[in-house]
């Protein structure tokens, strides 16, 4: 629905409901990733005392939730999502004893702990895996994987097409205990990342006892790894394409979006639902389409999904408008909030990507225009508080951070950098150590420097030089997140009432709001839809009209 763009609109929006709604319907979750937030012991690696002495400055920040990257005991092969035992945590890290007093001081905060659950695969270091190789084939153990013998006439063929996300074929061949050849073992991800056989009983009530483990322990909830691609199409069947390139885009594959996947999360939801607290589920599902994704969160199955079209949706009008009305009527007939999110471990920051052409993807190797990407990003940014549902912050962006595209070739450890295929391998660039102050080794990281190198430019970038000062970044997001809070028009509800608006502008009503998102390179004059509440860029209001600043967003009160 259309309206003018002066007239207030509240007769379509909806506000929040008579009733406290779930807390997971409107929050803002901020996604950690351990070995970059802070580093509590001056080894040079975050770790679990690090993010629980920075979870005042959450707290302040205005979130609700923090979402933990893997911490589990793994070989890091990729990053720990090789998970060798899912109730351990990785000396790295800590001990299971940091793991419980982190979760106990975020509760103390009134901040609650997701953490990230990998299920599609383990580590070649899993005990069970490990037995397998051990025992050979016949092993009943191998059944609880995908062990299978190779085509050709030896055996020496891979058993069919399938591709690894980061490239070369997604089977590695194994040796027997005697040292000949044996079967091959299939991997969607690293040779060290065994995929699970979801089909088996011991698999599914593993995974059971595991998420007892951590909800016992306090955890109000699991970010699920790969949640589309536990289940494989019967008989593993070939693709018989050339093209598997784009496996984590909207391709329908035979082992992703499988429809069996369902049954494992109702499982799951009935576990969840014992327990006090409101616990939640969050798929990370890439599907063919955003009304796929939507099965996932069905009442009786997860809470929330990630809407990976928004993220990869380019800065344009009318794209803009396309993804967020599709999201929200996706969403609306199963009752699920719709999520928002412009960065992740796994992508460009959108300080980097907004600064670049479209197009280019997700993993970008060229910084663009600094000046540009970083005006975007913030009026991105206060674009997706002010939709409904729940929005997730990745760490750093608060501060405007960009990627760090010329870290040198020897720093690298994404393990797609170093594969000739799939996906570019340019991850660590989004993954650099936050900064904290504006001079030490690592910038306030931890005493011992970083893992991954930061540019001296991040001094200026800190959360030291930005607390405080009018206008940074830092300001803005935790601006945004307070009046997200205090106001009934933001978060909250299922639907937006667009209003009519300059080529090249959104503006949307909300519950006694108006957002106005000017996505040209130009400023724009158009009327005040109320009183200028928050903004991205500093905008001008004179006799009942408004100039919004190019790549600007507004938040208006009516």
């Amino acid at each position: 629905m259309t309206q003018h763009l002066a007239a207030p609109a509240t007769a379509t929006t909806s506000g929040h409901r008579a009733e406290p709604a779930p807390w997971w319907r409107d929050a803002v979750i901020y996604q950690v990733y351990p070995r970059s937030f802070a580093d509590g012991n001056g080894d040079g690696m975050g770790d679990l005392a690090g993010i629980r002495s920075r979870l005042p400055y959450l707290k302040e920040l205005g979130v609700d939730a923090v979402w933990l990257s893997p911490f589990y005991a793994s070989p890091q092969a990729d990053a720990g999502y090789d998970v060798a035992d899912y109730r351990a945590i990785d000396p790295m890290f800590g001990t299971l004893h940091d793991a419980d007093a982190l979760i106990r001081s975020a509760h103390a905060l009134d901040l609650r702990i997701i953490v990230d659950l990998v299920p599609n695969h383990c580590s070649d270091q899993h005990d069970w895996f490990r037995q397998a190789l051990r025992e050979g084939p016949g092993s009943r153990l191998r059944e609880r994987f995908h062990f299978r013998p190779g085509k050709g006439a030896d055996g020496e063929l891979p058993p069919n097409d399938w591709e690894s996300i980061f490239g070369g074929p997604a089977w590695t061949r194994t040796a027997n205990p005697d040292g000949t050849p044996g079967e091959w073992y299939l991997h969607l991800f690293a040779p060290e990342q065994p995929d699970f056989n979801w089909e088996h009983p011991a698999v599914q009530d593993e995974f059971r006892s595991i998420l007892r483990f951590w909800l016992d322990l306090g955890a109000d909830g699991f970010r699920v790894d790969v949640a589309h691609g536990l289940v494989k199409a019967p008989g593993l069947p070939d693709i018989g394409s050339g093209d598997q390139l784009k496996l984590l885009g909207n391709d329908v594959m035979p082992f992703f979006d499988q429809d069996g996947v369902h049954e494992i999360y109702r499982s799951w939801r009935r576990i969840l639902d014992e327990y006090e607290g409101e616990r939640v589920l969050v798929a990370e599902a890439w599907t063919p389409t955003v009304e796929r994704t939507a099965l996932y969160v069905r009442p009786d199955e997860m809470h929330q999904a990630f809407n990976f079209q928004y993220l990869t949706t380019n800065w344009d009008e009318k794209e803009l408008r396309e993804v967020i009305d599709g999201s929200l009527a996706a969403m609306r007939p199963v009752g699920a909030p719709t999520t928002w999110v412009l960065s992740n471990h796994d992508v460009t920051r959108h300080a980097t990507r907004f600064g670049n052409p479209p197009g280019l993807g997700t993993q970008l190797r060229e910084q663009g225009d600094r000046e540009l990407g970083l005006r975007r990003a913030r009026a991105a940014t206060l674009l997706m508080l002010a939709l409904p549902g729940s929005a997730y912050v990745y760490q750093g962006e608060e501060l405007g951070l960009p990627d760090v595209t010329d870290l040198p070739d020897e720093v690298r450890q994404d393990p797609s950098f170093f594969r000739a295929e799939g996906q570019d391998g340019f991850r660590d660039g989004c993954r650099v150590p936050i900064p904290w102050t504006r001079e030490g080794s690592s910038y306030g990281f931890g005493s011992g420097g970083s893992w991954l190198p930061q540019p001296a430019e991040w001094a200026e970038l800190s959360v030291e030089a930005q607390t405080g000062v009018a206008g940074s970044t830092l300001e803005l997001y935790r601006a945004a997140l307070a009046a997200r809070r205090e106001h009934p028009g933001l978060g909250a509800g299922e639907a937006v009432t667009w209003l009519d608006a300059p080529d090249g502008v959104l503006a949307l009503s909300r519950e006694g709001f108006v957002c106005t998102t000017n996505t040209t390179g130009a400023p724009v004059r158009l009327p005040a839809p109320g009183a200028l509440l928050l903004a991205s860029a500093p905008v001008a209001v004179n006799d009942g009209f408004a100039v919004l600043p190019a790549d600007a967003t507004a938040w208006w009160t009516v």
